[in-house]
């Protein structure tokens, strides 16, 4: 019975946990990394196509955005999430299929103007993010559900987004159990539209996120409603846009919900009729699975609007941008306006050619709403570069650039203690993740300190004995080369189709020898094709 630390140890996306116990190879998570990341993550310790299920807690990409990639690399097993993660995953995962292949694409065309430079293959396909969505098994909240002999997993809403959980994992082996709780990302309390995250109360062991573990979130002035407001009112005067980079699942939702509300209460009186644009056909998508969702995931104020018949999320001048003929339009207009696009932090998507038409003039505003990490062009930006380069071009950066203080969809320093110290026996251990290098030591550092725990913040390829609670193999940090390109893209995705191979050998074991033989001739003629 094992635990293994992937990613997002000492930094903050590309969440990954492996599990290994009733002969079973697990997965807690296959995050996409994001930004630049200061530590290299060790390799998941089996070949992709060994791994049996994975356990996933949210659909945001830092936690679910290699799995296609998990599946071109030979991975058949079953993926438990909740159904509104469910529902999310089937149309953020071929989003992100689709931006690996138009990357790709951009790429080979850069390529033919270098010779000498190796064509690009995309991490994945859309064909295996289908493939993994096929894979996906919806799971209700606060509900058993029987894994295999041994393993026994239940989801609880811990109101990060909307399907978002904690995953209490039980482990039978030998007559031992052992409960293990993955926090997922903590919800920050009194968001819009979600409900507030709910304790666990027993574990022996907690994984648990420390995004904001060293700080606390600003105290608003007035509410996230007045601040809105007032940054749209200050802009409009100047006869500016307001640019808002926002995550597509969320935060664009809840973006929404706040400026129904502003219009409804008329709070921008001088421009009674200004139009709103979301730019983002994912953010499009997922506002309709939140519509799908409201009866299991809506907190009571959401609700209370629902009943009286008023949509949370629609309002007059609400317009929506699919095509990209309709989002080149939106920078011909020079009428005033709210436009919020994707990616959140800036890395791709279409919110770059808005922050190309309007980071140079100073009349505008470029409204940040969510968290931003190291490396990232939004973090770049919130810490007050002059100058950025998109789309090749050096822009200089003269628009107002803010952040709405206070909005966060994860709990601060406050809300994580309280988190952990919800359990009413402390756990024998409580293993820091998913935070920045500073955030997770001190974390650790706090909870055993101030508040009893045995906290340890653990670096990628940690191992822990989850029978005995000793820390096996205790890794150390190893700093992020520069890597060189030795192999091509399609090189390394004939290895992982090789590596699938021996995965598909070993699962055969025990077939009638007739039918191993046939498929051994049907190797060794390929083999022979080859050599």
């Amino acid at each position: 019975m094992k635990l293994i630390f992937v990613g997002a140890d000492h930094q903050v996306t590309g969440s990954c946990h492996f599990l290994q116990a009733c002969g079973k190879n697990i997965l807690v998570d296959c995050g996409m990394q994001q930004g630049s990341n200061p530590f290299e993550c060790c390799e998941i310790p089996v070949d992709d196509a060994l791994i049996d299920y994975v356990f996933l807690t949210h659909a945001h990409v830092d936690h679910s955005g290699n799995l296609p990639l998990l599946y071109a690399r030979g991975f058949r097993g079953q993926v438990f999430t909740t159904e509104a993660s469910a529902d999310l995953c089937s149309i953020m995962l071929r989003d992100c299929a689709h931006i690996q292949m138009q990357e790709a694409e951009w790429k080979n065309r850069k390529a033919k103007r270098h010779s000498g430079l190796e064509p690009v293959e995309p991490a994945y396909t859309m064909e295996d993010a289908d493939g993994i969505i096929r894979n996906l098994v919806p799971c209700a909240y606060n509900q058993d559900v029987e894994i295999s002999d041994g393993i026994r997993i239940r989801f609880t809403d811990v109101g990060h987004l909307l399907g978002s959980a904690s995953i209490e994992v039980w482990l039978t082996e030998g007559g031992v159990t052992k409960k293990i709780v993955f926090s997922g990302d903590i919800g920050n309390k009194n968001q819009p539209l979600i409900k507030d995250p709910i304790y666990t109360k027993e574990a022996d062991y907690v994984v648990m996120e420390a995004t904001y573990g060293d700080r606390y979130h600003a105290k608003q002035k007035g509410g996230y409603v007045s601040d809105l407001a007032e940054v749209i009112n200050k802009t409009f005067a100047k006869g500016g846009n307001v640019v808002i980079p926002s995550f597509a699942v969320g935060r664009t939702q809840e973006i929404l919900y706040f400026l129904r509300k502003i219009k409804a209460d008329n709070m921008i009186p001088d421009f009674p009729r200004f139009e709103v644009y979301v730019d983002s056909p994912l953010a499009v998508e997922a506002t309709g699975v939140f519509q799908k969702n409201i009866y299991t995931c809506f907190d009571e104020e959401a609700m209370e609007l629902v009943n009286k018949g008023i949509n949370p999320l629609n309002f007059p001048g609400l317009k929506l941008a699919i095509t990209s003929e309709e989002s080149k339009e939106i920078n011909f207009d020079e009428t005033p306006k709210v436009i919020i696009s994707a990616s959140g932090m800036c890395e791709a998507g279409r919110i770059r050619h808005h922050l190309k038409h309007n980071l140079w003039r100073p009349e505008c505003t470029i409204l940040f709403v969510g968290y931003q990490a190291a490396g990232t062009l939004g973090r770049i930006l919130v810490e007050g570069a002059d100058e950025v380069k998109l789309f090749g071009e050096a822009v200089e950066v003269r628009a107002k650039i803010t952040q709405l203080p206070g909005l966060s969809g994860h709990a601060d320093k406050n809300g994580l203690i309280e988190w952990v110290n919800a359990f009413e026996e402390k756990p024998e251990k409580v293993f820091i993740v998913h935070g920045e290098d500073t955030a997770c030591s001190l974390f650790a550092d706090c909870l055993r300190a101030e508040h009893g725990h045995d906290a340890y913040a653990p670096y990628s390829g940690t191992r822990v004995d989850l029978i005995t609670g000793a820390i096996e193999f205790e890794a150390s940090p190893v700093a992020v080369k520069k890597r060189l390109r030795s192999v091509s893209d399609v090189f390394a995705r004939l290895l992982a189709a090789g590596q699938r191979l021996i995965a598909v050998i070993y699962k055969n074991e025990g077939r009638p020898n007739k039918e191993l033989a046939r498929f051994a001739d049907q190797i060794n003629s390929l083999a022979d094709k080859y050599e």
